[in-house]
């Protein structure tokens, strides 16, 4: 009867963290919307194969994330929660994956599904998991290939370690058609110290062609096809998205060696307290056979390997979290069995944080607050309340473990309800304005659908136009962004219109029908700052601007 109850309130939490919001959230721009926006427009020309993104061919990703995100809309349709849906579908799996791979570890049901429920409501995990990006689909795969190495290393009959290397390289496969040939590197450098430690060179030298093998049969068949249909693709992804973004000097997203620290700590959030000692604990046990060493090499190699590349993001290392999960999620229960102290300290941390939050909210952001700058204005105390209630939840529940804490800590997974719940409410408006354009499309949508041509001098914005209004013939004026590369192909030129020739290609065009042009206004510009040619009507919400030009005979 206890476990039907536990098992009701881990459905119940997992809806309300992971389901409930996706609708309420508007979509973010640029990565929500583009995401959403190519699979779209898969979708709509049943073209699997090329990606392209406002109908320009778009090389940045392989297909195997939009076509999870493709069946997600197809599923659910082409709303918030279709977008979003691959994202937590991914993180769902990969969260199962976990308890299995904890299961097999230790055969203890307490640490298995404890460490699904530690991976599922870790902050970083948390905040990637239910936003539409492809890190999820990558970590999804990652954890696939954690499980099969461990799977392959422990089977007692060679059949087994062939079928499990068959599987490793199954997922190694999926992932590079999802993110690229890091999916190769990743899993070779998380295996070595744990190979080393345990002499196992032999083995991995005999089964590892297995894997390659089975890698490379299931991506041949749409690395030639998308070869076959646009020559350049592979020459494109390989030296721009893979050398240039992460080795040269103008890598994309640089930052220092230490970039990743900080985000492994906060997004280790609500379980900090077992992050320290379960790294010496599976440091200490490196000659055992447990595994914990093994999770250990998956948790720090990755992290090397990204901390030494030139370009970073915090979601690169989403991946680290299915093997930490279980490591934290281990030594708190070993804790809990020992009574230790660490539950409560755990506690107190997610007790001061929820307080730290609150007053950010009431002394930063709030219009009322000590800032010169606040982020909410004098019309926004409600959402101002709503923040505090969002992060006061945090502290409310990190409070309650400090109370029987052997009995309650594990409670420190409901910590995150209160901003799953109300973070959509809470986003200030010059946000909403500069990040979210979903209500100003909406609010514009007549003018915008009459316009024979739609213009806009923002790819995110741009995306999110082509997705309200299902039309991906958006042309984008005076800034190329990341789709500088599909503009440059012949056949796209028409697509984009420099800063100066505006109003010759208004003179050229306007006969043809209206034209609307959206303008993403910076906060340190107005319209009278972009040399704009005089429009027939003009609505504004402080950032975005729509200019409509009326048909000319």
């Amino acid at each position: 009867m206890k476990s039907v109850k536990y098992g009701s309130a881990l459905l119940a939490c997992f809806i309300l963290l992971y389901l409930v919001p996706l609708e309420f959230r508007a979509l973010w721009q640029p990565d929500e919307t583009r995401y959403a926006e190519i699979s779209r427009e898969m979708l709509a020309t049943g073209n699997w194969i090329v990606p392209h993104f406002l109908d320009l061919r778009y090389f940045e990703k392989p297909v195997a994330g939009y076509w999870i995100n493709n069946i997600s809309q197809y599923l659910f349709g082409h709303n918030n929660f279709g977008v979003r849906f691959g994202s937590v579908f991914s993180v769902t799996l990969s969260a199962l994956l976990t308890a299995w791979l904890a299961f097999q570890l230790w055969r203890d049901k307490t640490i298995a599904i404890l460490s699904g429920v530690v991976f599922l409501t870790c902050l970083l995990v948390y905040g990637i998991g239910t936003y539409s990006v492809l890190d999820p689909m990558i970590t999804l795969w990652m954890t696939a290939a954690l499980c099969c190495f461990w799977g392959a290393s422990s089977a007692k009959t060679t059949g087994g370690k062939i079928a499990g290397y068959i599987l490793l390289g199954f997922a190694c496969g999926m992932g590079v058609m999802t993110k690229g040939f890091l999916a190769l590197a990743v899993p070779v450098v998380g295996v070595l110290p744990w190979v080393i430690a345990q002499k196992r060179w032999k083995e991995l030298l005999l089964f590892g062609p297995i894997a390659v093998i089975s890698a490379v049969l299931i991506t041949l068949p749409w690395a030639l096809a998308v070869a076959k249909a646009e020559p350049d693709f592979w020459n494109y992804f390989f030296w721009v998205e893979h050398i240039q973004r992460f080795a040269e000097k103008d890598a994309q997203h640089k930052a220092p060696f230490w970039y990743y620290i900080p985000f492994l700590i906060a997004g280790s959030l609500p379980w900090l307290a077992f992050l320290p000692g379960a790294i010496k604990r599976s440091f200490q046990e490196r000659r055992e056979q447990n595994g914990a060493f093994y999770l250990l090499g998956w948790v720090v190699m990755p992290l090397l390997f990204f901390s030494i590349a030139k370009g970073k993001l915090p979601t690169y290392i989403l991946p680290c979290f299915a093997p930490l999960a279980i490591l934290m999620a281990r030594h708190a229960v070993l804790l809990a069995r020992a009574g230790s102290r660490t539950l409560r300290v755990n506690g107190w941390i997610n007790l001061a944080f929820g307080i730290l939050c609150v007053l950010i909210v009431l002394l930063v952001l709030a219009p009322f607050g000590l800032s010169s700058h606040p982020v909410y204005d004098a019309t926004e105390n409600s959402k101002v309340v709503l923040g505090v209630i969002a992060f006061g939840v945090w502290g409310v529940v990190g409070a309650l473990t400090l109370f029987q804490s052997s009995q309650r800590w594990f409670w420190a997974g409901a910590c995150p309800l209160g901003l799953a719940l109300l973070l959509g409410a809470v986003i200030p408006v010059q946000v909403i304005h500069s990040k979210q354009p979903q209500a100003f499309i909406e609010s514009v949508r007549p003018e915008l659908e009459k316009s024979h041509f739609v213009l806009t001098d923002n790819v995110g914005v741009g995306a999110g136009l082509a997705w309200e209004l299902k039309r991906s013939d958006i042309i984008l004026y005076g800034n190329k962004g990341e789709v500088n590369y599909g503009l440059s192909y012949p056949d796209a030129r028409h697509r984009y219109i420099d800063g100066g020739d505006l109003a010759g290609w208004l003179a050229e065009h306007r006969h043809e029908g209206a034209v609307s042009l959206v303008i993403l206004l910076s906060r340190q510009r107005d319209l009278s700052d972009q040399g704009l040619p005089p429009a027939d009507s003009e609505y504004s919400d402080g950032r975005l601007v729509l200019l409509q030009y009326n048909k000319q005979p």
